[in-house]
């Protein structure tokens, strides 16, 4: 939470950087707060309050989630310009634009796996396999048919971060060849170094989530253990490696927290 409100507080304060690519990074940061805060805190509503409060986190993790899929695209959309379309990237990448971006949001679709797991009678065991509410544990504790919910989950996540997944990819193409047209080699090392800390932060989310899911189709019979250390891994490891990253890969950022603290030093003194 402290790294991410520093970036905020930097992108905030600091007039320079108020560029698409930044206007990306606060909303990033902003998608992984409204991660941590959604699970965290509410850890302890789960237990004091029991089932709706269960749904209501189980609701705001995956929101989060697939936000911040969203946001690791338009990242790569946001590269892919500043590489290949430099001339003309401040009249396509507008600031209107980059809003329009950030009110896009996937809620919608998950609204119907509320309404399905409501639906299911929960008779068994209301122990979960993981500190806080996923869809999947919530399925397995209830005793009626799951497979509408199963099916919708699955559509869901393919349709959402799979296809992210593919697009970012995709992405990449253009941006390998525009690199590679580069007459200088250390013409090429600058460019592709801008995708850096996107890449590492786009593998923090997905090696986890891919982990995660491979577990809960496939780890059934592994034990409970390594299911509660793979979530939260997937919660908290990206939450708290994307500012780092960002932080050192970023000058601007870097730079400004190195005046900063300077600054503070000399008003110390």
């Amino acid at each position: 939470m402290l790294g991410k409100g520093t970036i905020l507080l930097v992108v905030r304060v600091n007039q320079k950087p108020h560029q698409p690519t930044y206007y990306f990074l606060s909303m990033l940061a902003t998608t992984d707060l409204g991660l941590t805060l959604s699970t965290l805190p509410t850890m302890l509503h789960v237990f004091w309050f029991g089932f709706p409060v269960c749904l209501t986190q189980m609701f705001c993790i995956h929101v989060f989630s697939f936000m911040e899929s969203l946001m690791l695209l338009a990242m790569a959309l946001d590269h892919c310009l500043a590489i290949c379309c430099m001339l003309r990237y401040p009249s396509i990448l507008t600031s209107a634009r980059v809003a329009k971006t950030g009110m896009v949001c996937h809620s919608l679709m998950l609204l119907p796996l509320i309404c399905l797991l409501t639906q299911r009678p929960f008779c068994h065991s209301r122990v979960l396999s993981h500190s806080f509410c996923l869809h999947q544990d919530l399925m397995n504790l209830a005793c009626a048919n799951t497979t509408p919910s199963v099916v919708y989950g699955l559509t869901a996540i393919l349709l959402v971060m799979g296809l992210d997944a593919i697009l970012i990819c995709l992405s990449y193409i253009p941006i390998l060849k525009a690199v590679l047209q580069l007459a200088l080699w250390k013409e090429r090392l600058k460019a592709f170094s801008t995708c850096i800390a996107h890449i590492c932060v786009v593998l923090a989310f997905c090696v986890p989530l891919t982990g995660l899911l491979k577990l809960q189709r496939f780890g059934k019979d592994l034990a409970p253990l390594v299911h509660i250390t793979m979530g939260n891994i997937y919660i908290l490891v990206p939450a708290v490696l994307n500012p780092i990253i960002y932080g050192v890969r970023t000058k601007q950022i870097r730079r400004t927290l190195i005046s900063t603290k300077i600054s503070d030093d000399r008003t110390a003194h």
